[in-house]
């Protein structure tokens, strides 16, 4: 078999990586709209993810969050999603830089993104983390009733009903 040197794989996948960009830009600009909502899956110890001590040690490689009811001051920049979510009811900020991405699930409509390409590394990931986080820009705060964390669940892994699409599929062996 002949090498891949355009990386055709990697290109999709930074590409359905600027949908989850663009949708999620989409939301903290207009708010959730009904009946969608979001399980995503990251990779917490990826570099420029910014994550509380507490949540990393219980955490320390994978984590699910779910954006449904309640989450506050989502922010989208061309690298990276941050948002405010409760655990034990205390507010803490997330930071996921793109190249985190794992899953991004809408069990709402059944649409579902599996990453299963590892990004090249980039430098200075790390730097991101306090620009986006400290930005002092006014953003909607957006107060939903329930749920807002979800560990890796059945519903999550298996998609929640929604169809996965994993690009291995349509490599060829």
């Amino acid at each position: 078999m002949s090498k891949d040197s355009i990386q055709y794989g990697q290109l999709v996948e930074q590409a359905l990586r600027g949908v989850v960009r663009d949708v999620l830009s989409r939301v903290a600009r207009e708010g959730l709209p009904q009946p969608h909502h979001f399980y995503i899956t990251f990779r917490t110890d990826h570099p420029g993810v910014g994550l509380a001590a507490s949540l990393r040690e219980r955490y320390p490689t994978e984590m699910t969050i779910v954006l449904q009811h309640q989450y506050w001051d989502l922010q989208v920049d061309d690298e990276t999603m941050a948002v405010t979510l409760s655990f034990n009811n205390q507010p803490q900020r997330i930071v996921i830089p793109f190249a985190a991405l794992k899953v991004f699930a809408d069990p709402g409509v059944e649409f579902g993104l599996q990453f299963t390409i590892e990004p090249p590394p980039e430098e200075n990931l790390a730097e991101t983390v306090p620009l986006l986080a400290g930005r002092d820009r006014e953003a909607p705060v957006r107060d939903h009733a329930g749920d807002d964390v979800a560990e890796p669940a059945d519903e999550a892994a298996s998609g929640g009903g929604a169809q996965i699409v994993s690009l291995d599929r349509f490599r060829k062996r």
